[in-house]
């Protein structure tokens, strides 16, 4: 008797995977807008050419994979390296933070909630850590095609022939990659010795923080930076090296005495959504902020200025009734 074909995948099929392929295009492209494009492309393409799938030669999570990765290498051809701070010298504290630099030279913030999607700890610990800023500013350094096979590889579990199917290379092109891939890793990535705050942790730390900003406290906001503490304001230069700079530049301005902060989660970490009053008193959406964390204390607070429409995505409200 002949051999009935598999069925195709069907949308709701290949829908499944949008989870996994928001957290990998994000991961390869660094970009909110650019990810959502990069999955809609995919899972046209997929949809498209479904009856090319192949279930005896690789799972459909490989195959739609290997057409993402294709997607994503259209979009990083002659793209600029995403920054998550400008490659200049630090800045002092005042009020000229120069002009803004274009929105493509910098890294994007992104919710857990479209990222980090296991609901085994240790799955999801991986996510975590593998959205962190710091590590996806890590991972710009690699050419696209390495940075793919990492990926697969390291964070997303795809084995060496899985790997060279979807990127079209041997297995041995495919480690050997991997291998680069890791080296230069290593020269760019935290040092292991930075441990990440644990998530009940952090939260605390969120609370004190919080606290510490809206009531312009000073002192207590000091015992919550590390000593090299460093604040960016992408997608201005400008940026902040050291607690005593930090705090100079906090305590000398009264830009955000009425703002409010409320607690969200951002690329694997702790952060929230910055609200700045109006004329008529009403608090609208201003900033998204991520805090990186290191051994308990902040390491790294990255103010995304222009991301004030995406609160909505961080499962923030569009405002709060002003001040009593």
């Amino acid at each position: 008797m002949a051999r009935v074909p598999d069925p195709a995948p069907t949308a709701e099929d290949l829908d499944t995977l949008r989870g996994p392929l928001t957290g990998y295009c994000y991961r390869m492209l660094g970009s909110a807008a650019d990810t959502d494009d990069a999955v809609q492309e995919t899972l046209i393409r997929a949809h498209r050419h479904r009856a090319r799938f192949d279930p005896a030669r690789a799972s459909l999570s490989t195959w739609v994979h290997a057409i993402a990765t294709s997607v994503c290498l259209d979009l990083l051809r002659g793209a600029k390296r995403r920054a998550l701070l400008a490659p200049t010298a630090a800045s002092r504290p005042g009020p000229d933070i120069g002009a803004p630099l274009p929105a493509d030279e910098w890294l994007e913030p992104m919710p857990d909630s479209r990222v980090v999607y296991a609901t085994d700890p240790a799955e999801a610990a991986i996510q975590k850590d593998s959205v962190r800023l710091a590590f996806l500013a890590a991972l710009q350094y690699l050419p696209p095609r390495q940075r793919a096979v990492l990926l697969l590889r390291e964070v997303y579990g795809f084995s060496a022939k899985e790997v060279a199917e979807a990127l079209d290379l041997s297995v041995a092109a495919a480690n050997s990659a991997l291998q680069r891939a890791r080296r230069t890793l290593a020269q760019h990535r935290p040092s292991p010795e930075e441990v990440t705050t644990a998530d009940d942790e952090q939260e605390q730390l969120l609370r004190r923080y919080i606290a510490a900003f809206e009531t312009h406290d000073v002192d207590a906001l000091r015992e919550l930076l590390r000593a090299d503490t460093v604040s960016s304001m992408p997608p201005f230069a400008w940026w902040l090296s050291g607690r005593a700079d930090v705090i100079a530049a906090f305590a000398g301005t009264d830009a955000c005495l009425f703002d409010r902060l409320l607690p969200t989660r951002v690329n694997g970490t702790i952060g929230f959504g910055q609200y700045r009053p109006g004329e008529d008193g009403v608090l609208r959406p201003f900033a998204i902020v991520a805090l990186e964390l290191r051994d308990g204390a902040v390491a790294h607070t990255v103010t995304f200025l222009g991301s004030s429409g995406r609160f909505a995505e961080f499962g923030l409200p569009d405002e709060l009734p002003p001040h009593r």
